[in-house]
C-alpha cells in the first residue's frame, strides 16, 4: 500500500452544517462502522500495455482531491484503505492484491469503491468480488473490454472475467451502456454476442428514459450488481483526462440516472470508476464530474441503507 492520502478540503466553520466530504472520512480500524470503503489502485499498466496514454495511475489522488471539499448533507462515514500500487510492470500481482484488499474491506459490510487507474482495475475487482452466481456487471463505457491478448491489459477485463466465471460454472451477465460502434471492431461485438452480453449504443444512450430502461431490465435479472464507470464514456468536452476521450458519449444527466437507478434497486455491491488521467485533464473537468459520480452514489446509497 502507498502511503495515506492527506485529506483535506475547504473550510468554512465547526459542526454539522458545515460538513464536506473530507469531513467524513477515516483511515482503517478507527473504530466506526463505515459506509462506504475507498481503495486506490494506482495502475496505467493495463492502458500502455493497451497503446493508450498512461497517466492513469495518478487517478486516485485526482478523485480524491476532488472528492474532498464537496458538501455532504446526510450522516456519512467512509473509510479510506489507501492505494494499491503496481510495482514495475506487475499488473498481475497489483490485481491480485487489489483483490485482497476489496474482499477484506468489503467484510465490514461498506459499499466498496476503487479508485482507478486503467479499466484493468475491473479484474482486481472481481477478484475481491468472487463468483457470486446471481452477480451481474454493469460497464458504463464505450467500449465493450472484452480483447483477446497474450497477456491481460486495460482492454481485457471482461473477456477475463468471463472465461473465469464460465469455468466455474458461473453465468457471465454482462451489459454495457454507451457502447461506441465506430471505436469498436466486428470481432468485439462477436465477442460480446459469443458470452452473452447485452448493450446499449451510444446513439441510443442520449436520454434517460432508454438508458434507464435498459438498466431496469439488466437488473430485473439480478440479486446483486457490480457497476464499473470507464470515464470515457462520457463526451470529451466532459471528460477530456481520459485515455481515448469520446467522439459522442453519453451525457452526464444519463450516466447519473444509470447510477440512480442502481442504487435505488438496493443490488449495489461494489462500484469502481476508472480511465481518469489527470495530466490530459482540462480544468480538472473529468476529476469535478467524476468526484459528483462517485459522491452521489456513495451518498445515495448510505442513504438507503440507512432508510431499510
Amino acid at each position: 500500500m502507498g502511503a495515506p492520502f492527506e485529506w483535506s478540503g475547504r473550510t468554512d466553520g465547526e459542526g454539522s452544517a458545515h460538513r464536506r466530504f473530507f469531513h467524513t472520512v477515516t483511515r482503517p480500524g478507527a473504530g466506526t462502522r463505515p459506509d462506504a470503503a475507498l481503495i486506490g489502485f494506482a495502475s496505467d499498466e493495463g492502458v500502455r500495455r493497451n497503446k493508450g496514454r498512461v497517466g492513469a495511475a495518478q487517478g486516485p489522488g485526482a478523485l480524491r482531491a476532488a472528492l474532498g471539499s464537496l458538501a455532504v448533507h446526510e450522516d456519512l462515514v467512509v473509510v479510506d484503505h489507501g492505494d494499491v500500487s503496481v510495482e514495475a510492470d506487475d499488473l498481475e500481482g497489483g490485481q491480485r492484491r487489489l483483490g485482497e484488499v476489496v474482499a477484506a474491506a468489503a467484510a465490514d459490510g461498506a459499499l466498496t469503491v476503487v479508485l482507478g487507474g486503467g479499466h484493468e482495475t475491473a479484474y482486481g475487482s472481481h477478484l475481491g468480488l468472487g463468483p457470486r452466481p446471481r452477480m451481474g456487471v454493469l460497464n458504463l463505457d464505450a467500449h465493450f473490454d472484452l480483447r483477446e491478448a497474450d497477456v491481460p491489459t486495460s482492454g481485457t477485463p471482461f473477456l477475463q472475467i468471463a472465461r473465469e466465471r464460465r469455468a466455474t460454472g458461473v453465468d457471465m451477465r454482462y451489459a454495457v451502456v454507451g457502447i461506441s460502434r465506430t471505436s469498436n471492431t466486428g470481432v468485439l461485438f462477436e465477442t460480446a454476442e459469443s458470452i452473452g452480453a447485452r448493450w446499449l449504443l451510444d446513439d441510443d444512450s442520449q436520454e434517460v428514459g432508454a438508458a434507464v430502461g435498459f438498466v431496469r431490465g439488466f437488473l430485473d435479472e439480478l440479486d446483486e450488481v457490480y457497476l464499473t464507470i470507464d470515464l470515457d464514456v462520457l463526451p470529451a468536452a466532459v471528460a477530456p483526462g481520459v485515455s481515448a476521450p469520446a467522439a459522442l458519449g453519453v451525457p452526464p444527466f444519463v450516466i447519473q440516472a444509470v447510477c440512480d437507478v442502481v442504487v435505488d434497486s438496493g443490488k449495489l455491491i461494489h462500484l469502481d470508476v476508472t480511465e481518469l488521467n489527470p495530466g490530459l485533464d482540462v480544468d480538472q473537468r473529468t476529476a469535478k464530474v467524476a468526484a459528483r459520480l462517485i459522491h452521489r452514489v456513495i451518498t445515495r446509497e448510505s442513504a438507503r441503507r440507512r432508510r431499510a
